[in-house]
């Protein structure tokens, strides 16, 4: 009685799982089920390749960097570029480091995925710019007699003359004070014309700088330049301390937030070069979903008709049991959340089969046991117990095999050996205790002729008989 509450209990608690996965998923939800708001948080999280997006790989120039500092300049390097990519507003970027292996030429690699961003020529040239704050002053020795040079004007394409613009501040020089002092920058609003400004705050040496500078230059123009571009130019009223200054013009709030989040996020620790780009588009994620989704349908339900075919009722309760296994690696992915890409997908699928091998090293372990003159309640014990081993060692083998691809596997190979891995150790639990529980339950203890049809053709007839 026990065992048959126990299974109960686990069925219940699987179909709830199934309700939970396939409710809180609208692409999946075709009938249209209510689903609590709750669940609606848990949405499958698809990779790049699935939902679409770009990816980008870049080589890291480590060739200044003492070997023992490589792998924290990497870091670095990642921590920076992934403070631009959040900048972005993308959601759910991935950001990663691949090391000098010999997988990828022993260079060291900065990986970017940015999914639902098809258009990456802007984000390219975003992630890979450095901005350069100088703060420029006035060129004391600066001759006034020297004539400024002529303006080069141009033929643009229409055949209309083009004057370039010209920069009144272009004899100014630079100071020691640049954006590597800069300690943060802050999005701020003039409280009169609510107008967007830029604070910057500097660390003590960009204080002590800025203060001097400001000091001897009272009265002038001290010019701040971003790549090369004067953004503001402040006439210095008096020396500045606290190491605090703001950037104001005419500046649209996005661009105020862009130019903060740049500011923030630093100079880059190495150079970095773009050396592979490539564009999912959505439809193509959509299809490649809907392939993996058709695979695991067709592969369960061949494996369910094997087994039920082969094995009859143990069969159905193995498919029973492997329902609740893909109900359970399903709601996982949700709530870990788990990155699902095409190689993870497959990944799942085998982890499937995996389950299903350990569910066949059982049943035709108990059919020997049957054989030898057990009963049937004898020879399930005995089948679970003694194919435990075989179980335990290729599993054993298998998870091993998803922590070595893990770790040393480049992206696409670790999403594989992720949900690889997660399926083996829950495929184990399965077989060993989902499976057994339901045999168990159901209560079998003598042979005849109706058990020797419920398990399948591989069970002596003649033994069957001769316990009648």
């Amino acid at each position: 009685m026990k065992n048959r509450i126990l299974a109960l209990l686990v069925l219940i608690l699987g179909v709830g799982i199934g309700y939970f996965v396939y409710t809180s998923e609208a692409k999946m939800n075709t009938a249209k089920l209510p689903a609590p708001a709750f669940f609606t948080k848990f949405p499958f999280k698809l990779g790049l390749d699935l939902s679409g997006g770009s990816h980008l790989v870049y080589r890291a120039d480590v060739s200044k960097v003492k070997t023992g500092e490589v792998a924290d300049s990497m870091s670095a390097l990642r921590d920076v570029i992934e403070r631009r990519v959040n900048a972005f507003g993308v959601s759910e970027p991935i950001v990663e480091t691949q090391n000098g292996s010999f997988a990828n030429g022993g260079e060291e690699r900065l990986i970017v995925e940015l999914p639902n961003v098809t258009d990456i020529n802007q984000a390219v040239a975003m992630i890979g710019q450095t901005p350069l704050l100088e703060f420029r002053i006035e060129n004391p020795n600066k001759d006034p007699n020297k004539k400024p040079e002529p303006i080069q004007a141009t033929i643009g394409p229409d055949g209309k003359v083009v004057i370039p613009p010209q920069d009144p501040y272009k004899d100014y020089i630079n100071t020691d004070l640049t954006g590597r002092y800069l300690a943060k920058a802050q999005l701020e609003f003039d409280q009169t014309t609510r107008q967007p400004m830029v604070s910057l705050v500097f660390n003590s040496e960009g204080s002590a700088l800025f203060e001097k500078i400001t000091k001897e230059n009272v009265g002038k123009i001290v010019a701040i330049y971003l790549d090369g571009s004067p953004i503001s130019t402040p006439v210095v009223r008096e020396a500045i301390t606290g190491g605090r200054a703001q950037i104001s013009g005419s500046f649209t709030p996005s661009e105020a937030r862009q130019l903060v989040g740049r500011l923030n996020s630093g100079a880059l620790p190495v150079p970095i070069e773009l050396i592979s780009t490539q564009t999912i588009g959505p439809t193509l994620g959509a299809k490649a979903v809907e392939a993996g989704v058709k695979a695991g349908i067709i592969g369960f339900l061949a494996i369910a008709l094997f087994l039920i075919l082969w094995y009859r009722l143990p069969g159905l309760i193995a498919v029973v049991a492997l329902s609740i296994y893909i109900a359970f690696m399903l709601f996982l992915f949700k709530l870990i959340p788990v990155t699902i890409t095409a190689a993870g997908i497959a990944g799942f699928i085998i982890s499937i089969g995996m389950a299903v091998d350990a569910n066949v090293l059982i049943f035709e372990r108990t059919k020997e046991e049957i054989r030898s003159g057990r009963s049937v309640f004898d020879g399930i014990h005995a089948g679970f117990d003694r194919a435990w081993t075989s179980i335990r060692d290729s599993n054993t083998s298998s998870f091993i095999t998803a922590c070595i691809l893990f770790w040393f596997g480049t992206s696409l190979i670790k999403g594989f050996a992720l949900t690889f891995g997660i399926g083996v150790l829950i495929s184990l639990l399965s077989a060993i205790t989902i499976t057994r529980l339901f045999l168990y339950s159901l209560g079998i203890r003598r042979s005849t002729r109706l058990t020797g049809f419920l398990f399948g053709s591989g069970f002596s007839t003649a033994h069957v008989k001769k316990s009648e």
